[in-house]
């Protein structure tokens, strides 16, 4: 059985002693985050802050704050579904071996053939959301209308010093195409008073398309719901480069194994889900933009403040013993971090599908999600680690990737020392380095031009004939088996350990 919300979620991380309980008084305005940030860079265990107080006013707020939950490979990897006593992360290498598996063997050669085969992993009907009657859902127990809406009473964090505000950073933003097809992201919401936030949403994301599109249908009142808390697979898919053909709940279901239950807010037809914490429903005018950040983001940089829409809420829906679930992004290593792993892992079979070369690939910690990309290949043919650049970068969300570097099927790529040896040994300048231009993440604070810049391909595989190299190349090290094996028999009478 999948799990069902968070705080089954959390039971499960209590029993495996990977929960904290805080009863202390902390306040969320930067101590919450710097403590966190402390037990992140430890890999320590998930945090319920249980006594949450506002030190200048002295109150203390209504509900506990869980943070750090997924902040660990093994607890990422339970969250994922992998089994609570015999699970480790590798398991999300078997679940992506079994997305693999349910592949045809023989792939179509049009891109549209393979994104449909992609598409028929499982019953999707099965797998589609369930909607719980409206008022019948945990998440619609308590509902806030009118001057009753104030999200200054909820403990929302101020990480880092120079952060312009509080940040709701887990929120599931839902909106809608104009067919009411759902999309489900993570974007951050700078709360600036009792009942709007700012909308930190990326032109490139899914949720900015649909806001355009409905200002170009001439719509000022988009319909917006945020949900706080669900369970940690369906948390997960809010993060997750989705195909636009696949809602977020329809990838969890699949994830799962099982539907996501889901429930009509009641300000709007969107669908949240029904095992959340806490629902925000209301709207945003796409043309009304208020100055919002800067905040201390996964770069480990302030982002610079911009001009971003503003999310108005009218309805609150919760839980009556509500958590509250939050996040700290920072300088690797931190909770999304290990979110980006799995979707590593999770997205394997989608590139091994599009670029049958592909052996494996790694986005290390240090690449934030959109910096570095190594790619491990079975090359055949001159040129072809150029074809995996460009493939890479024409891939959804890894267009933003800055920097590709390609490796031969001998290299492990998740090993940094051997990438290193090889890119430091093998690569010339002059032929192996493609420089490209095209989109670039918003938070990129490198480039001359906001979300536009320049990146990098490093092509470290021997070269082969055809691609340039006229000279012999020489053979790695390599000591003789024989001499392994006799070394290996007296190693124990060596005294060397």
């Amino acid at each position: 059985m999948a799990i069902k919300d968070l705080r089954e979620f959390i039971a499960l991380l209590e029993s495996k002693g990977q929960l904290t309980r805080i009863a202390a008084e902390v306040d969320p305005n930067l101590e919450i985050g710097e403590i966190t940030d402390r037990v992140s860079k430890q890999v320590g265990p998930g945090l319920l802050f249980e006594n949450p107080v506002n030190r200048e006013t002295g109150e203390r707020y209504a509900m506990p704050v869980a943070i750090n939950l997924m902040g660990s490979y093994d607890r990422m990897a339970w969250a994922m579904g992998a089994d609570a006593e015999t699970g480790t992360w590798r398991d999300l290498d078997c679940k992506a071996k079994e997305l693999m598996d349910l592949l045809p063997l023989d792939m179509p050669a049009s891109m549209k053939g393979k994104l449909d085969a992609l598409m028929g992993l499982k019953d999707l009907a099965t797998a589609g959301a369930k909607e719980v009657k409206q008022g019948k859902a945990p998440v619609q127990e308590v509902v806030l209308r009118g001057s009753d809406v104030d999200l200054t009473k909820l403990p929302v964090l101020t990480t880092w010093p120079e952060d312009g505000g509080p940040f709701i950073t887990l929120p599931l933003v839902v909106t809608s195409n104009l067919k009411g097809r759902p999309n489900v992201g993570m974007y951050r919401l700078q709360v600036y008073d009792r009942n709007t936030t700012g909308l930190h949403i990326h032109e490139h994301h899914d949720g900015a398309k649909n806001l355009r599109a409905w200002q170009e249908a001439g719509v000022s009142r988009v319909p917006v719901s945020v949900a706080l808390g669900a369970d940690p697979v369906t948390i997960f898919s809010a993060t997750a480069p989705v195909p636009p053909m696949i809602d977020e709940y329809l990838f969890s279901g699949i994830l799962r194994g099982e539907p996501v239950e889901v429930v009509k807010c009641l300000t709007n037809d969107l669908l949240v889900p029904a095992h959340a914490e806490i629902v925000f429903e209301g709207w945003c005018d796409p043309t009304e933009m208020r100055w919002e950040g800067p905040f201390g983001d996964h770069t480990g940089y302030y982002s610079l403040a911009g001009d971003f829409p503003v999310f108005h809420v009218e309805a609150i829906t919760m839980r009556r013993d509500a958590i509250y679930p939050t996040t700290i992004v920072g300088r690797p290593p931190m909770e999304d971090c290990y979110m980006a792993k799995a979707t590593e892992r999770i997205f394997l079979p989608v590139v091994r599908a599009m670029l049958p070369e592909v052996i494996d690939y790694d986005l290390p910690l240090e690449g934030v999600f959109h910096n570095c990309a190594i790619f491990q290949i079975k090359k055949e043919f001159a040129g072809q680690a150029f074809r995996v650049m460009n493939f890479a970068w024409s891939m959804g969300q890894m267009m933003f990737t800055k920097y590709v570097i390609v490796v031969d099927e001998d290299v492990d790529c998740h090993d940094y020392s051997q990438v290193a040896w090889r890119c430091f040994n093998n690569v010339d300048p002059s032929r192996d380095i493609l420089i490209s231009k095209g989109p670039l993440d918003r938070l990129d604070h490198t480039s001359n031009y906001v979300s536009f810049g320049f990146k990098m391909g490093i092509d470290a595989t021997r070269p082969i004939a055809n691609e340039g190299h006229e000279r012999e190349w020489p053979d790695a090290l390599k000591m003789s088996p024989e001499v392994k094996a006799r070394v290996d028999a007296m190693w124990g009478e060596l005294g060397l350990g």
